[in-house]
């Protein structure tokens, strides 16, 4: 176990079955909180996570919920309050990438995108706002594509810009009730996903362009969160954080 400064808390990561979001779970749990692993395909991926925490000897549960329909985003909180009592800690992870060239972006994605990454972010933020409990925390993984401007790019950016500025907003709404809200923005970050999916001259490119001179891991991505979710980040809310070892 890690440091056990979240001993007490629930938290609650979307899209938690692998990656970085895994990588979150898995943080969290280790410094101490109860992790409600959501998940919306992988079933065998999230019992996986589920195990993994056990072992260590933390407690969590996989909950299965889509997060475009926003009666399963309420599931989701209603399992995690009947299996913890509560939320203190909500980490939206969950998302899609894709890229092609705007006069090639068929309707289709783009509104898959902007369901994604836009609707579900509102959604999670809606439900948040009506039952985090106070001192509680929101985290959204956003992407550093919405800090630099890339052929290909533009509507998967434009989608998490849209949840990132819901994020600024809510910050405003909750502050009243200690509930910091805020988005971690990765860089190229060494997941499965990437790693089979990238070119590896793409790979190697990214590592010249970052200047602490390598990939990032889900385990960098998911100590940035374990720090805004614990006591010392409190003070830190409405804020967009880069975290891409300098690639922006």
């Amino acid at each position: 176990m890690g440091t056990a400064t979240l001993d007490g808390r629930v938290a609650l990561v979307t899209g938690a079955s692998r990656g970085i979001g895994r990588g979150i779970a898995e943080r969290l749990a280790a410094d101490g909180a109860r992790v409600v692993v959501n998940y919306r395909s992988d079933a065998r991926a999230a019992a996986e996570v589920v195990s993994r925490v056990e072992e260590s000897g933390g407690r969590a549960a996989a909950v299965r919920a889509d997060l475009s329909r926003p009666a399963e985003v309420r599931h989701l909180f209603t399992a995690a309050e009947e299996a913890y009592g509560g939320v203190d800690i909500l980490v939206g992870n969950a998302g899609l990438a894709r890229f092609a060239p705007l006069a090639e972006v068929s309707d289709e994605d783009f509104e898959l995108l902007f369901t994604v990454n836009a609707r579900a972010t509102f959604l999670l933020l809606r439900e948040a706002a009506r039952r985090l409990r106070d001192g509680g925390r929101f985290v959204l993984i956003s992407t550093g594509a919405t800090r630099t401007v890339r052929p290909a790019s533009g509507v998967y950016a434009a989608s998490k810009a849209a949840a990132e500025q819901l994020v600024a907003t809510a910050a405003k709404e909750l502050g009243p009730r200690g509930i910091t809200v805020n988005s971690v923005l990765p860089g190229a970050t060494r997941t499965e996903a990437m790693v089979a999916g990238a070119d590896p001259d793409t790979l190697a490119a990214a590592r010249r362009g970052t200047p602490l001179g390598r990939l990032g891991e889900p385990a960098d991505i998911a100590a940035v969160v374990a720090f805004l979710a614990s006591p010392d980040g409190g003070w830190i809310t409405g804020q967009a954080l880069g975290a891409g070892g300098g690639l922006f």
